[in-house]
């Protein structure tokens, strides 16, 4: 048993290295500003703003001030700004004012678009992003609303150069709201509209009329094929799009003002001159813009540059109100969810715990402690049992999350995070602290102290507990996790029993796992999800032999797995092993070819047998967290059982859910949803699952 618990240790320790290596290989390569994450956090609006407009649409100083006139306009109206950067190969999604400045005075920043992230990046270069580079880099940090000056479109002549920007196919491909003063009147506007019609993206003019605006001038001359008049109108459009789960963004078409529009004719006739000038001096490709804007600024005495500024603030000002009223009606949707939720039957009921996380990491290889050490401190939200009503939430399952916390300032923060989720069985206690974890580590990555108060966890009685057995009783699926008392688990297995209703037990921790396992109550248990060392634990709590050393090998792994699962399987219907980057295993009754995952209706003879699947492929830099992929990975799993999911289909939506938490900084992806993880729409490699007997 000590030879287990030394090997047990060595892999955990391995195990935190090889987060943190990845955490900070993954930093080097895509950093979110801290305002913006914790905006993110909060379901606060966010608005994406692009940076070609500083390195290369308008001159030092002007391009530093109109950016810092931007976000002031965004805060202004109740939103933060995320700039988009690269910086020396870093991908910057919201820029310090250094950060700004730099990029501003940079005289070799590059025009970074789709094409060109994966080489700027590996050559640790600088640049502005595009507005499809800004796209990719605000769609993967979670903002639906991004704001720029004007979309690229089809060059003129473009139907011989094939010289087509592309802007238009990432809004194709990329679900985001793009609100722009329409396409740059240097192009060809008509073939636009109709290219990102072929593309599927959808066009609205903002305002009292379906003119097309070209920039600098309300009117093209061209109308959009739909109208929004008003933020509202605009942010239910956004959420449609984003309801559907259509792959391709929206195209939201805001008038420069009419006081600000430059004399049209003037600014056409400037246009036509320098498109020429280009075309005199063998100006192609992505130096035609910036060529054709300073030649254009040059002859109307700077009046274009001017309907620039006027209009890039006044889309800021429109992109801020849109992104402000979406944030509400998101909220006021989920609310609304929610209280219609409370008090009525719930398909799930999860009891566990809510934990405020603080990561500090140092600066240095090894930390001094009785003194001060640079490093850094990031808050997160956790606890297993709200990880897994987080995920079943943004799932779409109709659940009841059970908890307590203290009545301070991080249970009104962890409340608030949640909103999108049932929280009303939550217990809000006086003169009691909302459970807190510190971990103290090393830049490497090395745990050096970690410290955490979970008492409150102990106030998950079996009498609060009691108040929802109406809930309880109703329910497909009970969740229990490890942190709460073992009286209350012992009480929700008697409920189980008497009305025959499954739970699941997640254990959380190898010592945690015991405590079904100190009496009968286990054998009310219909699932289970532990690791290993969780499901060596439950044997000896039995009293059952386990094998002294960890398995080396996959094969020997699996097979000590089956046998320990085994004695289990007598009366719990399904043990879900994890494995961590070897997978998971199925373990219970075979179901036409495979382990029947849906919840049983009474025990019965079975013959068994185990599956295995292995993990998808998680590389280094993709990489972000792995507090939350166990958490994710069952509670896809709950999701799926729930919605009567075949087994291949629930393990998969497993393995995409964890997947995706493992490259967010949060341990539930805001980024969830039954799209993300529906096998038949994300196209991923499946490696072949293995099945065997169990005797």
């Amino acid at each position: 048993m000590r030879m287990l618990k030394r090997a047990s240790a060595c892999i955990l320790k391995r195990g935190i290295t090889t987060y943190q290596s990845r955490l900070c290989k993954n930093d080097s390569l895509f950093r979110v500003h801290p305002s913006v994450s914790q905006a993110l956090a909060e379901n606060k609006p966010v608005v994406a703003l692009e940076s070609t407009i500083i390195t290369h649409g308008m001159p030092y100083p002007h391009n530093l001030s109109t950016a810092k006139e931007v976000e002031a306009i965004v805060r202004a109206e109740g939103a933060t700004p995320a700039t988009v950067g690269v910086i020396d190969g870093e991908v910057h999604v919201g820029l310090s004012s250094e950060l700004l400045d730099h990029l501003a005075r940079c005289k070799n920043s590059l025009k970074v678009s789709r094409r060109d992230l994966p080489y700027v990046i590996s050559k640790g270069l600088s640049g502005g992003t595009t507005v499809s580079a800004t796209m990719i880099a605000a769609h993967r940090a979670g903002i639906p609303v991004f704001v720029t000056g004007g979309i690229g479109g089809v060059h003129r002549d473009g139907e011989n150069s094939l010289d087509i920007s592309a802007d238009l196919t990432e809004l194709g491909r990329t679900p985001i709201a793009v609100v722009s003063a329409g396409v740059k009147s240097i192009l060809d506007i008509g073939r636009t509209l109709e290219f990102l019609e072929t593309q599927g993206v959808c066009v609205a003019t903002y305002g009292e009329s379906n003119n097309f605006p070209a920039f600098f001038s309300p009117q093209s001359g061209f109308t959009s094929p739909y109208q929004v008049c008003n933020p509202e109108e605009a942010a239910k459009l956004i959420a449609s799009i984003l309801s559907l789960g259509l792959q391709s963004g929206v195209v939201l078409a805001v008038p420069i003002a009419e006081e600000h529009a430059a004399t049209g004719q003037q600014i056409e006739e400037a246009i036509q001159a320098a498109v020429k000038e280009a075309r005199d001096k063998g100006i192609t490709g992505r130096d035609v813009t910036p060529f054709i804007l300073e030649k254009v600024n040059e002859l109307t005495e700077g009046k274009s540059l001017q309907a620039n500024i006027a209009l890039i603030h006044n889309n800021a000002k429109v992109g801020s109100q849109i992104a402000c009223a979406l944030s509400k009606q998101i909220t006021e949707r989920k609310l609304k969810e929610k209280t219609h939720h409370h008090g009525k039957h719930s398909d799930i009921v999860v009891i566990g715990g809510i934990n405020v996380d603080f990561i500090a990491k140092g600066k240095t290889k090894t930390l001094q402690f009785g003194q001060t050490n640079p490093g850094s401190v990031c808050q997160s939200f956790g606890g297993v049992g709200r990880n897994i009503a987080d995920s079943l939430s943004r799932l779409g399952s109709n659940l009841l999350f059970i908890s307590a916390t203290g009545a301070d300032s991080h249970s009104e923060a962890v409340l608030n995070y949640c909103k999108h989720m049932n929280t009303s069985g939550v217990a809000r206690l006086e003169e009691q602290s909302t459970a807190t974890y510190c971990a103290v580590i090393t830049e490497s990555g090395e745990l050096s102290l970690g410290l955490g108060d979970m008492d409150i966890h102990q106030q998950i009685t079996e009498q609060y507990v009691a108040q929802f057995e109406k809930q309880l009783s109703s329910a497909t699926l009970v969740c229990l996790d490890g942190n709460i008392p073992v009286s209350t688990i012992n009480y929700v297995c008697s409920i189980a029993k008497k009305h025959n209703i499954n739970v699941w037990y997640e254990p959380t921790d190898s010592k945690k796992a015991r405590k079904p396992f100190l009496s009968d109550a286990w054998k009310s248990l219909s699932y289970s999800s532990p690791n290993l060392a969780e499901l060596f634990t439950m044997n000896e709590t039995l009293g059952i032999p386990t094998p002294e050393v960890l398995p080396s090998s996959l094969e020997e792994l699996l097979s000590v797995a089956v046998d320990l699962s085994r004695p289990l399987l007598e009366h719990i219907h399904c043990l879900v092993v994890t494995l961590g980057a070897s997978g998971v295993l199925l373990c219970g009754e075979h179901d036409a070819g495979s382990v029947n995952l849906q919840p049983r209706k009474q025990k019965r003879r079975r013959q068994l047998c185990a599956v295995h699947y292995p993990a998808l492929t998680v590389t280094a830099e993709e990489t972000m967290n792995v507090s939350g992929a166990g958490d994710s990975l069952a509670g896809a799993l709950m999701a799926g059982i729930l919605q009567r999911r075949d087994t291949d289909c629930c393990v998969r939506m497993g393995l995409l859910a964890a997947r995706l938490s493992l490259a967010s900084p949060h341990p539930i992806a805001p980024t969830l949803t039954l799209d993300s993880v529906d096998p038949n729409k994300v196209q991923t490699h499946w490696p072949k699952p293995s099945f065997m007997w169990i005797a």
